[in-house]
């Protein structure tokens, strides 16, 4: 059987977690130089939120060790499994590298490791749709190709309520155009090509949203299928009227909902909201989606 592996930005509700026994490698959260919390597992949303607001300085953030990786690869490999390890942007962390190393030290496990070039919401969807495909006995080989195929279609965009945690953490990309221009307005950001760059600027979080979903809108054909996927950090009221807005606006087939955790947290700060979408796109070509994309099979 085939087994998904992600990292803990991909923030997919715990009974998710359970049902298709996906395992999580931490990231790691470092309150200045004594305190370190592995993402998920001593460290919820509440607690680090309660902490970042106290916090004297930002906190940083690491990737999990090539260690922490090999553990869990040779564990699923050793109970005769092949491994699809799916993980956040390499643009954004060095845990894709550190999952590549781990994977070296296992020359003759079956192991294919992905760059998803998302976080968080998309990042999810894909681990969500590869997990439920191995339940259902699909090759690798197609599940790689719908992984690939995801990540060339997906469509990821967040609203935050300052660029603030971004700057100081050094993930802001493109974004960085914004810079000076933002008194009271929200910026809305996107992920292209695994980096954050600008979309747009507007006035207020409820116009924010709006633009948020027509730029959705713009990426797919009326009455398309589509997977969708909604988080927030903070803003349980706010991501409910979101979500209610992408039911009423397209095509789920599944909508998935989580909260932003600390990782991730740390660069956006509270009051993100974010919504991804991907179009359904069976039946693959297998073969055409191989010749399109590059995967790292080492």
């Amino acid at each position: 059987m085939i087994k998904i592996v992600s990292d803990s930005t991909c923030y997919l509700p715990s009974d998710v977690v359970k049902q298709f026994d996906i395992r999580v490698v931490p990231l790691n959260v470092h309150f200045g130089e004594d305190r370190v919390f592995q993402e998920g597992v001593n460290l919820t949303q509440d607690e680090f939120y309660a902490m970042l607001a106290e916090a004297p300085e930002l906190p940083t953030t690491s990737q999990p060790a090539p260690g922490q990786f090999r553990e869990v690869f040779t564990e699923l490999t050793g109970a005769g499994h092949a491994v699809l390890c799916i993980l956040l942007s390499s643009k954004l962390s060095g845990t894709y590298q550190s999952a590549l190393d781990a994977r070296r030290m296992l020359p003759d496990a079956n192991i294919v490791v992905i760059d998803s070039s998302f976080v968080a919401a998309a990042l999810g969807l894909m681990v969500v749709t590869a997990a439920e495909m191995a339940a259902e006995g699909r090759s690798m080989d197609e599940i790689v190709a719908r992984v690939e195929q995801m990540r060339r279609d997906m469509k990821l965009y967040f609203v935050v309520d300052t660029l603030e945690y971004l700057q100081k953490g050094g993930r802001i990309g493109a974004a960085a155009a914004f810079l000076g221009t933002l008194l009271k307005v929200k910026p809305i950001l996107t992920l292209d090509e695994g980096i954050v760059k600008p979309l747009d600027k507007v006035r207020s979080k409820r116009k924010a949203i709006q633009r948020l979903l027509a730029e959705l809108e713009s990426h797919v054909s009326p009455g398309q299928p589509v997977q969708a996927i909604v988080m927030h950090a903070q803003v349980p009221d706010e991501v409910k009227e979101l979500e209610s807005e992408m039911c009423r606006r397209f095509n789920c087939q599944r909508t998935i909902f989580g909260e932003v955790g600390p990782v991730v947290g740390v660069h956006v700060g509270p009051g993100v909201l974010g919504a991804a979408i991907c179009p359904e796109a069976w039946p693959l070509d297998v073969a055409a989606i191989q010749e399109q994309e590059t995967r790292v099979r080492v």
